[in-house]
């Protein structure tokens, strides 16, 4: 087998229970078997889909800033309270509870990884 050199930023890797890792073609939503990885480069709100709350219901998510940094958002689980957020920076990571709605917001312009399981994910259009 030859090492080839994989870009995180065009294409995602996928990990599977029995233990294979592979590139593919980049998807963020859709039926797909195991973990997905995914590095993205983010210069504006409208990259980070900050207009959006996003969930996975199949299981949590690892989100990690490489350079830059974000804010993240737990949508309140009681209607009206506090939404609760973390600020993150070059190096930090955090775990997004499963089935939480979430959002990210940009602080500057930023490199992050995601890993998650992608089945059932959703995203809903937030009131701004």
């Amino acid at each position: 087998m030859q090492l080839t050199p994989i870009d995180l930023f065009a294409r995602g890797v996928r990990m599977l229970t029995d233990g294979r890792v592979f590139d593919e073609p980049r998807r963020m939503s859709g039926d797909v078997e195991g973990w997905t990885m995914a590095v993205f480069h983010l210069e504006s709100a409208a990259d980070a889909h900050a207009d959006h709350w996003e969930i996975h219901p199949s299981g949590e998510e690892l989100v990690a800033v490489l350079t830059g940094g974000i804010r993240m958002y737990l949508r309140p689980e009681t209607p009206g309270a506090d939404e609760d957020s973390i600020t993150l920076g070059p190096g930090q990571a955090c775990i997004v509870p499963q089935n939480r709605w979430h959002r990210i917001e940009l602080d500057e312009p930023t490199d992050m990884m995601s890993v998650s399981l992608r089945h059932g994910s959703l995203l809903e259009r937030r009131d701004l």
